[in-house]
């Protein structure tokens, strides 16, 4: 809701219908007593409205950076947004080129027609007029619908167009059939170098990660390579695929993996999609690359990088997993107790919070399966994390047990038979 209300407030000053001193107010408001909330919706507000300050009031500008400097060097604040702060330190490197003030779509109002609020946080004479904020039911609704499209489409210039496109319908039928073929050979030479372009950044990445010294010059090298939007998993994915080539984990790839999930958000729904899709590919990678792959993530999980709620994809079951996604599991949880602790662990998998995620990781559908998990977290030395699936097999209904235990002695006897 603050991110929103402030995204808003950004693009009002944008548009030059809020003065400037009211963003420069908020940005101080914010980063007066920095909190974790305070520093990130600042971080936002300013990625938005940092194009304008620098260009009308360079001063203040400068002065709200050196502030966002000031707490980054205090350190009191989350890794993730210190982070953030770097990245928006970045982003002001390359000229916003990615957040500009007022795109070309938006600049609708002439200039001299503009009128620019004077509004500041310090006024008393605000009124939100909460009176407006109520429904009144309108008896001519479809004829103030007509008047409200009539003035949308003098402002927008949906008329002149209408207008304009009606005179220039004249011209040959050759040209229009050669433009035609214009756009479908642009459209097949576009869709021709879709893979090269992809082969193509996946090199780049692969060479920036292989040549740099540290994770942090990794990072500040790969933020700057221009990713097409939607490609973005391509990184994520370079990065598991060359720390599975190594020998031996190297926790370059686990820091550097960290440094982008706790920049952004969006890099945590990537890196999440790629333990999914490497978990149901597990049993196509050999053991080496996939121990590797698993302390990587388990790195990510220690670091709460990654949310625990990604386990829910793990059905610990015989029929539901294979050799190689048990011994997936097994390093990635060893790892995760070398790092936690027993008592950390356990706590954590006992949260109620967690427990309709790990529900596949500690099965009570029937006996059988319970059996079968904690046999295994027995057999990989976290037997500790199994007392309540022992207590629930220990209370579970007998009538259960007993049908499992005839299901499966059926199927024995059944096996038998046709042997």
């Amino acid at each position: 809701m603050c991110l929103s209300t402030t995204m808003f407030i950004a693009h009002l000053t944008n548009q030059l219908i809020a003065d400037k001193v009211l963003a420069l107010q908020i940005l101080a408001l914010l980063l007066e007593r920095p909190t974790d909330d305070s520093v990130e919706i600042a971080v936002g507000f300013m990625r938005e409205v940092g194009a304008l300050l620098s260009q009308i009031c360079p001063k203040a500008n400068n002065a709200i950076y050196e502030r966002f400097r000031a707490v980054l060097h205090e350190g009191e604040i989350d890794k993730r947004v210190q982070y953030m702060i770097e990245v928006l330190f970045q982003v002001r490197k390359d000229k916003y080129k990615d957040n500009q003030p007022v795109i070309q779509e938006l600049d609708l109002v002439e200039e001299e027609d503009q009128i620019t609020h004077n509004i500041s946080l310090d006024d008393d004479d605000l009124d939100a007029e909460e009176m407006a904020n109520i429904f009144k039911y309108d008896p001519n609704y479809d004829e103030n619908e007509q008047k409200y499209n009539a003035i949308k489409a003098e402002i927008l210039g949906e008329g002149s167009d209408e207008e304009s496109e009606s005179g220039d319908e004249s011209g040959s039928e050759e040209e229009s059939e050669e433009e035609g073929e214009d756009e479908e050979e642009q459209r097949l030479e576009l869709l021709d170098k879709t893979n090269a372009d992809v082969i193509e950044l996946r090199r780049k990445i692969y060479l920036t990660v292989m040549s740099s010294v540290n994770f942090e010059e990794a990072c500040h090298k790969l933020m700057r390579i221009n990713i097409p939007e939607g490609h973005e998993i391509e990184l994520c994915n370079m990065i598991i695929e060359c720390c599975s080539q190594e020998r031996t984990y190297l926790k370059y790839y686990g820091l550097m993996a960290e440094r982008f999930c706790k920049s952004d958000r969006m890099w945590v729904d990537n890196f999440t999609g790629c333990f999914r899709e490497v978990f149901e590919t597990i049993h196509r990678y050999e053991t080496n690359r996939l121990r590797n792959i698993a302390k990587l993530f388990a790195h990510l999980f220690n670091t709460d990088s990654l949310p625990w709620t990604t386990f829910e994809i793990i059905i610990l079951t015989e029929e539901n997993t294979t050799s190689a996604s048990r011994i997936f599991i097994k390093i990635l949880f060893q790892e995760i107790n070398e790092f936690l602790g027993l008592k950390t662990l356990k706590e954590r998998l006992a949260d109620p919070y967690m427990s309709e995620s790990l529900a596949g990781m500690f099965p009570k559908d029937n006996p059988r399966n319970t059996r079968f998990a904690i046999n295994y977290w027995t057999s990989i030395g976290l037997g500790a994390v199994t007392e309540d699936l022992r207590e629930w097999l220990r209370t579970a209904p007998q009538q259960s047990i007993r049908r499992d235990d005839s299901s499966s002695d059926s199927s024995d006897s059944s096996s038998s038979d046709s042997d």
